[in-house]
């Protein structure tokens, strides 16, 4: 009995062939505008929602008042939510042998991660310009300079790619989008609530305001609310992270990336060696 090979990879190199991945999922999204729901429509529920509804009764000490304060909690939920439509969409394909078609063609087998990666990114960022022009319509504005401006957009966008590598590990595990739905709204609806990104955290209960504090979301929401002029001056008794947002979000992002992606393609491939 014959066995069959793998073509050889062709020598159009690692770039090319993710973004001929990425472009196959920005056909798919062209093709069902739906699944860009949960960057435009919901994100703008959040925001009104929160503004209107709740907004009267958090109190803040933010000068611009609560919409500034709001906006960058609003952003880092939408980029961590990332890894959610990641996780759903790599175990969609895995599931439906996609992905086993792909690796069945002439290219490196790397360029299926990163080619979703980058469709992820561009997914996510939608939702980002989606709230920003949100935000300018209630209110809320960026009073630093350009520069500043910039690197809560960037921070932002670097705690996303973080999240993807989060997302293809758990689709790399999961057996069923129904697994992946339930682990993930397990774990990300907790971590971003159970953080300063809605409310401050000095009225919290000691034990929840020290986890809060600590929460990596917590850190990424006041780095860009100080990068965007948008703080408040912290509580008596605040923790370290909050002291010092942006180098611990930094830290963060590498860490999560260092740690999740090499497991993330080792689960990757043992599952598509199955």
């Amino acid at each position: 009995m014959t066995t069959l090979e793998r073509p050889e990879i062709r020598p159009t190199g690692l770039p090319a062939q993710s973004w001929a991945i990425a472009r196959r999922n920005f056909l798919h999204i062209r093709r069902m505008p739906e699944m860009l729901m949960d960057v435009t429509i919901q994100p703008v529920m959040f925001v009104l929602l929160f503004a209107f509804v709740f907004g009267s009764s958090i109190e803040v000490a933010t000068p611009a008042g609560y919409r500034a304060f709001l906006l960058p909690g609003i952003m880092a939920q939408t980029v961590a939510f990332a890894s959610f439509i990641v996780a759903v969409g790599l175990t969609a394909d895995l599931d439906k042998g996609i992905v086993d078609r792909m690796r069945s063609l002439p290219i490196n087998p790397a360029a299926v991660l990163v080619g979703r990666s980058i469709s992820s990114l561009a997914h996510a960022s939608i939702g980002l310009v989606v709230m920003s022009l949100t935000g300018l319509l209630i209110g809320w504005r960026i009073h630093t300079d350009v520069f500043q401006a910039a690197l809560g957009y960037v921070l932002l966008l670097g705690w996303g790619f973080a999240m993807i590598w989060v997302g293809i590990w758990v689709g790399s595990a999961m057996r069923s989008v129904e697994a992946v739905n339930g682990v993930m709204f397990a774990t990300m609806f907790p971590i971003t609530f159970l953080a300063n990104t809605f409310a401050p955290t000095d009225q919290m209960p000691t034990v929840l305001r020290f986890i809060a504090e600590w929460n990596p979301i917590s850190s990424l929401t006041q780095a860009v609310r100080v990068l965007w002029g948008n703080d408040q001056p912290l509580a008596e008794g605040a923790a370290f992270p909050m002291h010092h947002p942006i180098p611990f979000t930094i830290g963060w992002i590498v860490l999560i990336t260092a740690v999740v992606a090499p497991l993330a393609i080792r689960t990757f491939r043992a599952r598509t060696a199955d």
